[in-house]
């Protein structure tokens, strides 16, 4: 399998859940603003929606969009459970989280990167995020992970876009669930590997 990726993106949550699964992969890395990926091909070829992760398969199949793809990888090896099977009440509650990650938090952020959304815009999308924050710091001050005592893909992705907080001088610190929710998952080898493999690349 090929990984397509950027730094800083969303694309690390597979990355992570590649790593968790212990699958073998091959890092290329996109440049968002040439698209073009390293070995200089053309990625809007690979992925004409333009942007990462995408994951090419032996067979030449190309799946995009996160939330689909990290589900798919943990059904590869379902021993190591980072989903619930599917068709369970449990799985039904991941694709809960991830949706909810994508529409609230992700979306969120999103015009945030955009230089050209004036200040008073960004303040409502920034206000927004905060609501949300609050709804994942209820959530964890009762248990370690989304799904309760299980880290799951719905961590990886939710780990990976709350890093993007930095950016925006949001203070994970106000929120002592979610900041040690953080540190924990920070923590976790494969999260370290994943970072310093997207840093050297």
């Amino acid at each position: 399998m090929k990984l397509y990726f950027a730094p800083e993106t969303c694309s690390l949550s597979p990355h992570i859940v590649l790593r968790e699964l212990g699958l073998p992969f091959e890092l290329v890395k996109v440049d968002n603003k040439t698209k073009l990926t390293a070995d200089g091909r053309d990625f809007l070829a690979i992925n004409p929606k333009g942007y990462v992760a995408a994951l090419q398969l032996a067979n030449g199949e190309v799946l995009t969009e996160g939330t689909a793809i990290v589900q798919y990888l943990a059904d590869l090896k379902p021993e190591a459970k980072l989903a619930p099977p599917n068709g369970s009440w449990e799985r039904v509650r991941l694709q809960e989280w991830l949706n909810f990650i994508t529409g609230e938090i992700h979306a969120s952020m999103s015009p945030l990167f955009n230089a050209a959304i004036p200040d008073g815009v960004k303040t409502i999308f920034k206000d927004k995020l905060v609501r949300r924050l609050g709804q994942i710091e209820s959530t964890l001050a009762q248990q370690d992970y989304l799904l309760g005592a299980q880290f799951s893909v719905a961590d990886a992705y939710l780990f990976t876009v709350l890093r993007w907080t930095a950016f925006f001088s949001i203070d994970l610190e106000q929120w002592q669930a979610i900041a040690r929710y953080m540190e924990n998952i920070g923590a976790r080898a494969t999260v370290k590997s994943a970072l310093a493999a997207e840093a050297v690349a």
